[in-house]
This record gives C-alpha cells, sequence and structure tokens, in this order.
C-alpha cells in the first residue's frame, strides 16, 4: 500500500482557515512567482481552498476528500503529493485531529512572499532564475516594481493626531462602554494581515564544527557566525550542494574589512562557485529523494528485493554512484548525463536510480548517455514513477532495450538465435529463470564492478530500512 494511503482517506473530513487576509496582489504573487516552482496542480489547490473560504470570512465549511477530489478531477495521491509541495513551500500548514476513529484536518493557508520578499529570498529567486531565463525573469521582476518617488526636495507637512484632535476626557465614556472598548472579547479573531513566513532550511545537516575546525578565529572571528550568517550558510549549503570543506573559501571570499561576513558578497561567492563547477548552470528545485507519495516500502524490508527497492527509494542519484564507486566522486560527466536525465524527462529520484542500475550492468559499467536518454524518454511516457513499476518495465522491454544498445533493429529470425547472455541486476531475473543466466561472463574486470553492485545489496539486507526517513 502507498504511503498516501497511511496519511489521508477520501472519507476524511477538513476545513479551511486562513491565517489572515489575502488579497489580489497575492493572487498575482502566486501565480507568477510560486506557480512556476510548485506547477499548476499544487497552485490550483491552493486557490480552491481560497474560495473554499467565503469573503470576510476566516473559515469555511465541513468537507470531506473525496469531494475535493471530483471538485479538482484529480486522485487522491495527486492531492496529497501537491499538498506537501504546498507544506515544503510556506503556503500550507496541515492540522489533523484523531477522534473516536474518525480523522479531521485543517489547513491553514498561509499568506505568500511579498514580491520584494521573493526576490530578495537567496533561494526561491535562484531557482525561479533557473526555471524562467534571464530574459523573462528580469521583465517578470519589473511588473512587480514601479519608479521610486524621490521626496527629498519636499517639505512634509503632514499634521500629527495632536494638531488635529482633541480628547474630552475618560469621563465622556459609559463604564461598560469604556470596558468593552479597552477589553475586546477574546474569544474571537480579528480580520488581518500576518507576515508571510521565509522558508527556513534546517542546518543540522551542515557540519558547522567541520567548517569551523578549518577557519582559526584569527581569519574568522567567531563572533560573525550569527544566526542570520549561520542560515545563510545552511541555505547556500542546500541551494547549491556546499559541503563544509568546500563552503571554507566561500566564507573567506565573502569576509569585509573589518572581519565580518557579507551576506550578499556570501551568496554571490557560492554562485560563482556553483556555475564555475556546473557550466554556468544554476540549480533548479527537485525532490532530492524519491517522494514519499511514490514509494512502494513503508514498513521495514524483510525480502532481498525489498531491501533494495527500499535503499533505491531513499538514496540520491548522486549517492547511488558513488556508492557503486566504492566511496569516489562521481565524473562529472555521469553526474550531467544524469541531470539532464532527470530535468528534461522529469524521472523520479528513485525510478531514475533504477535506469543507472540496469544500464550500467548493462554497458560495462559505463553510463552511455544515448542509451540512458533512450531508456528515460521510454519510462517518462509510460508515466514510471515507482521503484518498482520501472523493474516490471524493464523486465518486459528487456529485448527492445537489448536492440538499442546494438544500435540497429533486429529481424525475427537473428531474435530466434541465441544471443550472449549479458549481466543483468539481481532484481531484473525472475523465480523461473534459472540463475546461471548471469553467470556467464568471465571478465575478470566486468565481475569486480558487479561486486560493488553487490555489495551494497548485501549492506542494506543488514541495514534495510534504516533509510527510509530520508527524504
Amino acid at each position: 500500500m502507498k504511503q498516501h494511503w497511511n496519511e489521508v482517506q477520501p472519507i476524511d473530513s477538513y476545513s479551511v482557515t486562513m491565517n489572515g487576509l489575502l488579497t489580489n496582489h497575492d493572487k498575482k504573487i502566486i501565480a507568477f512567482l510560486y506557480q512556476p516552482l510548485i506547477g499548476p496542480i499544487c497552485t490550483s489547490l491552493y486557490t480552491t481552498f481560497w474560495h473554499k473560504v467565503e469573503e470576510n470570512r476566516l473559515w469555511s465549511e465541513e468537507w470531506n476528500h473525496y469531494h475535493l477530489m471530483n471538485l479538482l478531477d484529480l486522485n487522491l495521491e495527486d492531492i496529497y503529493h501537491a499538498r506537501l509541495k504546498l507544506e515544503g513551500i510556506g503556503l500550507l500548514k496541515t492540522y489533523i485531529k484523531n477522534e473516536m476513529d474518525i480523522r479531521t484536518f485543517v489547513y491553514e493557508l498561509q499568506p505568500p512572499l511579498s514580491a520584494e520578499q521573493f526576490f530578495t529570498d537567496g533561494m526561491l529567486n535562484i531557482y525561479l532564475y533557473q526555471k524562467l531565463g534571464q530574459s523573462h525573469f528580469l521583465r517578470l521582476k519589473k511588473t512587480f516594481t514601479d519608479k521610486k518617488i524621490e521626496t527629498n526636495e519636499f517639505t512634509d507637512v503632514t499634521r500629527t493626531f495632536q494638531d488635529v484632535f482633541t480628547s474630552y476626557g475618560t469621563g465622556s465614556l459609559a463604564n461598560n462602554e469604556g470596558h468593552e472598548a479597552s477589553h475586546p472579547n477574546s474569544g474571537q479573531d480579528f480580520f488581518q494581515r500576518h507576515a508571510a513566513g521565509h522558508i527556513h532550511i534546517d542546518g543540522s545537516d551542515f557540519d558547522f564544527d567541520l567548517l569551523l575546525s578549518g577557519l582559526t578565529d584569527i581569519m574568522v572571528p567567531r563572533k560573525v557566525f550569527s544566526p542570520p550568517v549561520k542560515e545563510a550558510i545552511a541555505k547556500l549549503s542546500f541551494l547549491y550542494s556546499i559541503n563544509a570543506i568546500e563552503m571554507k573559501n566561500i566564507v573567506l571570499a565573502s569576509l569585509t574589512a573589518d572581519h565580518g561576513i557579507d551576506i550578499d558578497e556570501l551568496r554571490k561567492a557560492a554562485r560563482d562557485w556553483y556555475q564555475m563547477e556546473n557550466n554556468d548552470r544554476l540549480p533548479q528545485l527537485v525532490d532530492r529523494h524519491q517522494p514519499m507519495v511514490h514509494r512502494e516500502i513503508d514498513n521495514k524490508p524483510t525480502t532481498k528485493e525489498e531491501k533494495l527497492i527500499s535503499y533505491l527509494e531513499t538514496a540520491s542519484p548522486r549517492q547511488l554512484l558513488i556508492d557503486l564507486s566504492d566511496g569516489a566522486e562521481p565524473a562529472k560527466s555521469d553526474l550531467q548525463a544524469v541531470e539532464d536525465i532527470m530535468f528534461q524527462q522529469k524521472l523520479q529520484p528513485g525510478v531514475t536510480n533504477v535506469l543507472i542500475h540496469y544500464v550500467m550492468l548493462k554497458t560495462d559499467m559505463k553510463l552511455s548517455k544515448n542509451y540512458l536518454e533512450k531508456i528515460a524518454s521510454h519510462w517518462s511516457r509510460k508515466k514510471i514513477n515507482s521503484v518498482k513499476s520501472a523493474m516490471e518495465l524493464a523486465k518486459n522491454e528487456h529485448r527492445q532495450y537489448q536492440e538499442w544498445a546494438s544500435g540497429k533493429k533486429e529481424t525475427n529470425q537473428r531474435r530466434k538465435k541465441p544471443i550472449r547472455t549479458e549481466k543483468l541486476p539481481d532484481w531484473f531475473v525472475s523465480q523461473e529463470e534459472p540463475e546461471n543466466q548471469i553467470k556467464q561472463e568471465n571478465s575478470a574486470e566486468l565481475e569486480e564492478k558487479r561486486r560493488r553492485l553487490e555489495a551494497i545489496q548485501r549492506k542494506y539486507q543488514k541495514n534495510g530500512g534504516e533509510k527510509d526517513g530520508a527524504n
């Protein structure tokens, strides 16, 4: 059973509330700034929740999720996944109450960042720039700005409150009226505009101790690592995948004359480093690991296949390449090939892992970009989203993939002729097939590389399931 069925059911009821008033300008910000990052389904869900709350109200009526599925013409899995994205980007908070086997949700809409906050965020604006391109990004930014009126040459003649009004004293108010005026009913909530919450990146994944160990107190005084600076470092580390050792030089490049850290220079140094490492490209906003909604293994895996599926679901493609190389950093060309097929073909990280696993064993442990792209394009058209469905499709289409690997179409007669037995992943061999099918290759070099794959599988036989919460 997939994860979303454990989290929400069609019969579960929900109501919507708003954390303060939302305006038409907020709709423009959602449509133009957030939608390119979260997609139309998330935007539609947010807008639908918004319209559920009547004008001049803060709460909606109670509905169930089956009604929401019909209203949006979406399955519950898509709605759940869209909800998680809204939560992650700071537009929604979700509350749940379990009472007498009845589950009730409250969805609290959060106001979006203002245009100024968004374009100076340091992370969301980078993702939007990469998504839209420079020309469209600058044109869009211009729609949220206007000429500033300079008042330096004018004289301020505004009157103060005391200049305009006078008071007759407290005695003019009746006692009960004065009490009501000074003590509003605490059981009611006024319509008001609440501040939007910035995207917060948990800095626990970044090794600040390692960073500080490479920077002496004379080079960079410890007092300059204020909470805003540490938050900026954590955010940049997430955005550009910068580790503590690489961050050292970036911090040094952002030092000011008085031994402080200029956050704007820190951002610029991190961006320059990333573009230099990635051929002037900027990062895109994607799921780092297989999303929970597309995972098949919810409980602790038991069989060998379940443990491998769990590993492929919880490891990032980059980590898989590192594990295949016994801890060595993967080649930039391999990373680039994997990144391209993830972004262009929109494959989920776990599906990409199955593709890497399959292709590397089919091509003598080399990532053939053309072969990778051809299979990825096929899986994208088939809308493959889970690790298990990717494995099944690879089994069903194996003969076709063999033809693609050889680069020519086999005739019907040649198909009937025996072809040399090739290495295949362990998960590829069904129970009915003889296991010696994968033991025919005598290449010592290939066997050594295959050993690395088996070492990974043994590792996750022992530690299977430990990474289930990595997302």
